[in-house]
């Protein structure tokens, strides 16, 4: 259980049972820095967000930017009720700094039978708990984001992201070896281990690559492999 909780999914990765479907309703739980921000982007992404925080100047600031915000005690299995949250398929306890305010939160919501519940962690051991008490997902953003930083720090590594324990996906700069030549001749997949998903030129947009995309200096590639055959063309020069 703790390997799911160091690996959140995202909700691209879920099963079409999993996934919230178009214009559904999903309630976010806790409106600080972390639940702002998913609520707020799910809103972007076409869902009707529920937010709920007990602090009232939270939910006044973003009852202009969520479908609908609401001033209650997110652990009171009452108050969940009354919310409707019982009838939701979808639920994000983002109150992760407050400990045993998120475990409370995450058992109320199991409790009323919500399917798909997400979780905020701020470390391991309480990852792990929040999974005992009924989270589906955990994610541990602080540890994730760390994590990225580590891996791109030295080398030409811009981005990286972890699809799952071995494979991950890089963006980087074009090494000076292969700058002037096509894909069919840096080889790329055959000296690395790696594919070419992407290529942005220097004074351009991200395109399809083909085996006629001239690699040019300082454009950017997105390559996916194995992480380390992704993590070793990155430190190319």
């Amino acid at each position: 259980m703790a390997d799911q909780a160091s690996r959140p999914r995202s909700f691209g990765q879920l099963s079409p049972e999993e996934r919230p479907g178009p214009g559904e309703s999903i309630v976010v739980l806790g409106l600080g820095r972390f639940g702002a921000a998913v609520a707020s982007e799910l809103v972007r992404l076409g869902y009707d967000v529920l937010g709920v925080d007990e602090v009232e100047s939270l939910v006044q600031t973003y009852s202009r930017h969520l479908t609908h915000t609401v001033e209650a005690d997110v652990t009171n299995v009452d108050a969940i009720r009354q919310l409707g949250i019982d009838e939701m398929t979808h639920a994000i306890v983002a109150v992760g700094s407050d400990i045993e305010s998120s475990i409370l939160a995450t058992a109320v919501l199991d409790e009323v039978g919500v399917p798909n519940i997400w979780a905020k962690a701020v470390s391991k051991q309480h990852a792990r708990i929040l999974e005992r008490v009924g989270a589906h997902h955990v994610v541990l953003p602080e540890h994730d984001m760390g994590h990225q930083v580590a891996h791109m720090i030295g080398g030409r590594m811009l981005d990286w992201f972890q699809l799952d324990e071995r494979f991950a996906m890089v963006e980087t700069v074009v090494p000076a070896e292969l700058v002037g030549k096509t894909l069919t001749e840096a080889a790329i997949r055959q000296r690395w281990n790696v594919t070419v998903v992407c290529v942005k030129p220097s004074r351009g947009n991200f395109t399809y690559a083909n085996a006629e995309t001239v690699l040019g200096k300082g454009d950017l590639l997105v390559v996916a492999g194995e992480t380390e055959s992704a993590e070793a063309f990155a430190r190319v020069h």
